[in-house]
């Protein structure tokens, strides 16, 4: 009798032990669940929760999408905000250079990113003209703007022995020979294009040859491939400071200091002025916290004696740097401004 009562113990001790482990089981089962649960949503909302409000950012390396060739001005900028940002942000932004189709290449590129801040991009008055001029493959509400860094107005210039001395001969030849004049451009639809078709439906009609890399756009007047090239002095200071080239036009609501013989636009009757603007964007949708991290952190490259020798060197406005909101508005208005143009000359 005493070993059958032992073994029903045993046996109720047991059961209680089952029981236990069962609860156990399902307590589990329905913590891992929700853990299952929160990965999934942070999955969702892009780069594994890294869009989440309070996630540290930046924790690795930012892509750095140039969408032009390296050595012209937009390369220039990122790789003097880089290795600014780099000891800011205390991560590396790696420069990627993506050139083509007036920097819609590049956007390409930009756009199939993630939205989750770790792959800006330089985004400048030329692409953002394709807005105006064409149909690309986004919106302006695809990006947000993160900072705009430099403005700078565009002039025309010659090379230095150009039987072309001034503005007016440059005008006198291009109503003699319409088209025979060749100007080098960034590319179609671009600001340059802009440009050249108004002064076109003013009876100054020249044929734009447009190339996609800086260096080759710089010395086409230099080899005899083109007679004029339409830039920005700062990408093309080297050859200024050695007597390469001269501008004959800026293309401005005044003239600028740094050339104070040269004539404006609108004192030769001519009212187009489309500044050359350089900006850092990310794709929309991105976390504003972010955006707020990296334009605090541009401001910061900004205000450094370092960037401001910069922008003397690529003789840019004082009023170069806008933020976020700043900068949203005024690219909404110079794509209405640019359309405005480019209608009128259809």
């Amino acid at each position: 009798m005493k070993i059958m009562t032992e073994g029903k113990d045993w046996r109720r001790k047991m059961g209680k032990l089952v029981a236990v482990l069962s609860l156990f089981t399902v307590f589990l089962a329905v913590i891992l669940a929700g853990c299952g649960q929160g990965q999934q949503a942070g999955s969702s909302s892009g780069g594994g929760g890294a869009n989440q409000p309070g996630t540290k950012y930046p924790t690795r390396p930012i892509e750095f999408i140039v969408p032009w060739g390296a050595g012209g001005g937009a390369d220039q900028l990122a790789r003097t905000c880089a290795e600014k940002l780099d000891k800011i942000l205390n991560v590396s932004l790696p420069v990627v250079n993506v050139p083509g189709a007036t920097g819609g290449t590049g956007m390409t590129k930009l756009l199939a990113a993630s939205a989750d801040g770790y792959s800006i991009a330089i985004y400048i008055a030329d692409t953002h003209a394709l807005l105006a001029t064409s149909k690309p493959s986004w919106k302006l509400e695809d990006i947000t703007p993160v900072a705009r860094m430099i403005k700078a107005p565009s002039f025309l210039f010659v090379k230095q022995d150009s039987p072309i001395k001034t503005w007016q001969d440059f005008e006198k030849m291009t109503r003699e020979k319409p088209g025979q004049l060749k100007v080098s451009t960034l590319g179609e639809g671009s600001v340059d294009d802009i440009t050249l078709a108004y002064l076109a439906g003013k009876g100054i009609k020249v044929t734009g040859v447009p190339y996609a890399q800086p260096s080759e756009r710089y010395v086409s007047i230099l080899g005899g491939h083109a007679d004029a090239l339409y830039e920005q002095a700062g990408d093309v200071r080297q050859y200024l400071e050695s007597k390469q080239m001269r501008p004959i036009i800026v293309f401005n609501e005044e003239r600028y200091p740094a050339f104070p013989d040269v004539p404006c636009s609108k004192e030769l009757g001519y009212d187009i002025f489309l500044p050359q603007f350089r900006s850092i964007i990310v794709r929309a949708g991105t976390d504003e916290q972010k955006i707020k991290t990296l334009a605090e952190a541009l401001k910061k490259v900004y205000d450094t004696p370092e960037y401001q020798k910069f922008l003397e060197q690529q003789y840019a406005t004082k009023d170069s740097y806008l933020g976020p909101e700043d900068a949203a508005r005024m690219l909404k208005q110079e794509v209405d401004n640019m359309k405005a143009i480019w209608e009128k000359k259809q």
